[in-house]
């Protein structure tokens, strides 16, 4: 719950839930995946969406809110972006 409550997770909150500073947070995750810290937060977030916009007894709204994001159409905009595709879309796959 606590995306619903927090918002969207920032570096600096992932972090602080692992007790390190947002610096070396962001060069280790960038040492070790090759993406920028909040590449790999934004990718880690897409893969979340995925596995919950395959349930369609979710709507695109909710799994937007579960996530974190304060309006649905900024969370379309984002995996629109990453993934290619509208929510929707991604989700007629599975039809």
């Amino acid at each position: 719950d606590k995306p619903q409550t927090e918002g969207l997770p920032t570096v600096q909150y992932c972090a602080q839930e692992l007790h390190l500073s947002a610096n070396y947070f962001g060069d280790l995750v960038k040492r070790l995946t090759g993406k920028t810290a909040q590449e790999h937060i934004r990718l880690r977030l897409i893969d979340a969406a995925k596995e919950r916009i395959a349930d369609p007894a979710r709507s695109i709204a909710e799994v937007a809110y579960e996530l974190g994001f304060k309006y649905p159409a900024h969370f379309t905009r984002l995996f629109k972006n990453m993934v290619g595709c509208t929510p929707n879309r991604y989700r007629s796959r599975f039809d």
